[in-house]
């Protein structure tokens, strides 16, 4: 999931007014398989930065999981899908796997592990849960329970061509990097909205994160920063 288009706003033609370069980034230790797994064993205290954006849909609230894996490569990374553009919300957006939870769903980690399965063919066998982020709620009004996981390499996909137009892989470091975080903000229907944008270079063809799945990632950095 990720944060759905603002109406007449295209999020990469807003300029950025502050990028993080001042704030420390994670060092490469503390990104690797066993020191996450004891990050998650035993939190620190801490706040997350962001957890509601406005809302700009008037719908009722509705539960949803995303999964942020963490594939376990020698520079771990996270594996992303871009939504396909016939979508009726979220459309073309830079995402996690993820959705609703349905009333079938043990819980928030069971509906993650699901919809990475549905979405993008990521089977559980490969996936190792850690924990959970706090719930981030979108201006589409999704409560979303980011779920965190490290996958063993050797995993295949088989993308659901309806939902999902391409898979690829962020490096963790990049994304758990501030000074690849940039501040954008933009005045719509007479409110001032805000958001991240961590866009990466993949070869050609540029990665632009941004929105709820920016801010959860923002997120994430802030837990392994305290």
């Amino acid at each position: 999931m990720s944060e759905a288009r603002l109406p007449q706003i295209d999020p990469r033609q807003v300029p950025a007014f502050q990028v993080d370069r001042h704030l420390p980034m994670i060092a490469p230790g503390q990104l690797q398989p066993a020191a996450l797994r004891q990050r998650f064993a035993s939190p620190p205290c801490w706040q997350p930065e962001l957890v509601a954006e406005k809302k700009f849909m008037d719908r009722p609230p509705m539960q949803a999981a995303v999964l942020i894996p963490i594939v376990m490569r020698r520079a771990p990374m996270v594996l992303l899908t871009q939504r396909t553009q016939h979508l009726s919300t979220h459309s073309g957006q830079i995402a996690f796997p993820g959705g609703k939870v349905d009333a079938t769903d043990a819980g928030v980690q069971a509906a993650a592990l699901r919809e990475a399965f549905e979405e993008v063919g990521l089977r559980g066998s490969f996936v190792e849960v850690l924990g959970q982020l706090p719930v981030y709620t979108t201006g589409s009004s999704f409560l979303v329970t980011p779920v965190v996981a490290l996958v063993s390499p050797g995993f295949g996909l088989n993308p659901n061509a309806q939902e999902v137009s391409d898979v690829f892989e962020v490096p963790l470091s990049f994304l758990m990097n501030p000074a690849n975080h940039r501040h954008h903000q933009v005045e719509w229907q007479g409110v001032q909205r805000h958001w991240l944008s961590m866009p990466y270079q993949d070869g050609p063809v540029e990665r632009f994160v941004w929105g709820a799945t920016a801010g959860m990632l923002r997120n994430f950095y802030r837990f392994l920063a305290a």
